[in-house]
């Protein structure tokens, strides 16, 4: 037990990355085992569309640098119809973004070691106190930290995540070149970040278009391979067959061009979490469904869950005589409730009811959201029941009953 270090942690993600940083600004003694190779990093990890917002840019003091293009608008598109809103935002270079937070750990004093697969808990009695990695290395820490995604090599290992594939959402995302953001009949997509809900295209999920300069953009588009998918799935079309119908069906793309390796793939899990933590463990960022339900943001809230659980390690270490447990560790729990993913339920549930919804009923989605306030749609977002019932009418009345049966069964 000689490599032992106050925090051990998997996974140089976001969640990852930014636990070590703060931990490591902290003064704590923090160790990051990363799978890739330090020459490629994060060549396979470069899996996010990478959206986000100046509240996490601000909050995480993160540099011009990695952005790839700074955005004024989100557009919300159906078959037919759009709804603009004035939203300020960022498109981030991911990689870059990746390589920044793990270079501002490293300079801060944590050790990132790279080639480094975890494979399993080590533990003594019932509490983990290390962690194996590459066979047969072994590192040893007062608190191990799991960040490596719905691999989740650790947490599944001790029971603190239960991640059901039919909860499994897959993306796929190109950049492009040639696309023509402001055509007529469409919205203005220049500066901007458009989702589209359309079965057409992401049977049971939705699209997008991120503006990332000029004539350029991300496109792509997930769902989850669930009822509402197979409701409305063409028989023997993956997801790349979606997007390639997508690229040749939309105008937009008529000149467009894919670039050279820059093609994304990525998934998650779309689900309320069971458990994020047990005695000197704590699992994060994608490792427990953090990404956003409703649209999929997951950088910020990530970010947040890595920042919450530096918060709960610090809370547990800076005294020097408090045991990391379960008990002494539930203020991680709490502070991902209320802080990364308040309303978690109420939002989960809006989801699956928006993705039951036919296209007709998107395009009227567009209208409504075109009559309403931008409060009633923020307040919509965050799971504001009363705001949701607003966007609700007595026609979606057999689409309530087909969710009441799906989710309640009855």
């Amino acid at each position: 037990m000689n490599d032992r270090h106050d925090v051990v942690i998997a996974g140089a993600g976001p969640a990852g990355a930014q636990c070590a940083r703060d931990l490591a600004t902290r003064g704590y003694d923090v160790v990051v085992l990363e799978t890739e190779v330090e020459e490629e990093f994060p060549r396979q990890s470069n899996k996010s569309t990478a959206g986000t917002f100046p509240s996490m840019m601000s909050a995480f003091g993160i540099p011009d640098e990695v952005v790839m293009q700074y955005t004024d608008s989100v557009v919300l598109e159906s078959p037919t119809d759009h709804y603009v809103k004035e939203q300020s935002g960022a498109v981030l270079e991911f990689a870059d973004f990746k390589r920044f937070l793990a270079e501002e750990g490293q300079a801060a004093g944590a050790e990132y070691r790279f080639d480094s697969r975890v494979t399993a808990p080590i533990t003594e009695g019932d509490e983990i106190v290390g962690v194996t990695y590459n066979g047969d290395e072994e590192v040893y820490g007062e608190i191990i930290i799991d960040a490596t995604g719905p691999a989740a090599p650790l947490a599944k290992k001790l029971g603190v995540t239960d991640l059901k594939r039919e909860n499994h959402a897959i993306g796929i995302e190109y950049e492009f070149e040639g696309i023509d953001v402001d055509r007529p009949g469409f919205a203005d997509l220049r500066d901007a970040m458009m989702l589209r809900l359309d079965h057409e295209i992401a049977p049971g999920g939705y699209s997008w278009i991120f503006h990332t300069g000029e004539d350029t953009a991300k496109v792509g588009l997930c769902y989850i391979q669930n009822e509402s998918h197979a409701q409305y799935a063409r028989d023997g079309f993956s997801i790349d067959d979606y997007l390639d119908h997508w690229v040749d069906t939309d105008p937009r793309f008529q000149s467009a061009t894919r670039l050279e390796e820059k093609q994304h793939r990525g998934s998650a899990h779309i689900q309320m979490p069971s458990k994020l933590h047990t005695d000197r463990f704590m699992a994060i960022g994608d490792t427990v469904p953090t990404v956003d339900p409703l649209w999929g943001e997951g950088i910020n809230k990530c970010m947040q869950s890595g920042r919450m659980a530096a918060a709960a390690a610090d809370s547990c270490l800076k005294h020097g005589n408090i045991e990391p447990t379960a008990e002494n560790l539930e203020v991680y729990e709490t502070l991902w409730h209320r802080e990364v993913a308040p309303n978690m339920q109420n939002r989960l549930w809006m989801t699956k009811l928006l993705y039951l919804a036919d296209n007709d009923r998107y395009d009227r989605l567009m209208q409504d959201l075109n009559r309403l306030d931008d409060d009633t749609l923020a307040k919509a977002n965050r799971g504001n029941v009363r705001a949701i019932s607003q966007l609700v009418g007595l026609e979606d009345v057999p689409l309530l009953a087909q969710f009441a049966k799906q989710e309640f069964g009855f």
